[in-house]
């Protein structure tokens, strides 16, 4: 096998070809003044090739980049290629909200199912499918979870705390952790009204002078995060802190956490991110020795 990616993600992608042991070179890119994208892969490639990159800001310029890259590395005589996208965009639609909308976990998945031959990733962002599978009809769509490796970095840092999912789309992730290190949980519930304007409600409960939590699966606009922080510490919380998956912190997101009272963020490195402090290089490296 041979490791290749883009410069975006070059470093968690030589961390990965190192825990596989194997040998890892770039892709050469190059946007022209039209935004346009020149995709030139390495030649005298092995038969098995693993693709990283994480489709997270710009994705659809990403997914476009992807299959060309595809076609090129099939064309150098690559039979398996296999994507690691710790992060993996358009997976929260999947149905059709409103009369002639695209579903576009959908189109995605087939995209993806059409060009790859495995695809993994990191906590996707699924509603009403279990498995990812339904979203991408290939035999090795896996989904894995960055719970066990939150878990042991929280052990860690803290001996005791609070966890709190900030929504239910969150307990998920929330249980999974809290099983695996013996710290309390609860769920609150949120009522999103804009894409920047939420409403968050926490559980009646004792979080005077507690260490609390927050975790979820990605910061998108942080605002989430944010109120349910104020609440918390409103609530007497002696400090907050958050976890998160996938930190895509778009705009002023990660400065709005931070000014609602919020200690220290540590994300995941599924995305390139200052926040970085839990790697997934051992956990997808498991995962492809499994599949392959």
């Amino acid at each position: 096998m041979l490791a290749i990616s883009f410069d975006d993600y070059h470093p968690q992608a030589r961390r990965l070809a190192t825990v596989l042991q194997i040998s890892h070179q770039k892709i050469f890119h190059h946007i022209f003044p039209d935004n346009e994208s020149l995709i030139q892969v390495p030649i005298k490639l092995p038969e098995h090739v693993i693709l990283i990159r994480s489709l997270d800001q710009q994705p659809n310029s990403k997914i476009i980049e992807l299959l060309f890259s595809a076609s090129a590395l099939r064309k150098q005589g690559v039979k398996r290629i296999t994507l690691v996208a710790p992060y993996l965009c358009y997976m929260r639609q999947d149905k059709e909200n409103h009369p002639g909308e695209a579903v576009s976990q959908q189109v995605i998945g087939k995209l993806l199912a059409d060009n790859f031959d495995d695809v993994i990733t990191v906590d996707p962002h699924l509603h009403r499918i279990s498995k990812l599978s339904q979203a991408i009809p290939i035999q090795n769509a896996c989904a894995i979870s960055a719970g066990k490796e939150i878990g042991q970095f929280l052990k860690n840092k803290l001996k005791t705390g609070i966890l709190v999912g900030p929504d239910r789309e969150s307990e998920q992730w929330v249980k999974e952790i809290s099983s695996n290190i013996g710290f309390s949980y609860v769920i609150a519930t949120k009522i999103r009204t804009g894409d920047k304007q939420v409403i968050v409600q926490i559980p009646q409960q004792n979080y005077s002078n507690q260490n609390i939590i927050i975790i979820d699966d990605m910061a998108s606009t942080g605002r989430t995060m944010a109120h349910a922080a104020k609440k918390l510490l409103q609530a007497g919380a002696r400090q907050v802190d958050a976890v998160v998956t996938h930190p895509l912190f778009c705009g002023d997101a990660e400065q709005t956490i931070k000014q609602s009272g919020v200690t220290n963020i540590w994300s995941t490195d599924s995305i390139s991110h200052q926040t970085n402090a839990i790697p997934l290089a051992e956990l997808l490296a498991k995962t492809i020795k499994e599949i392959c």
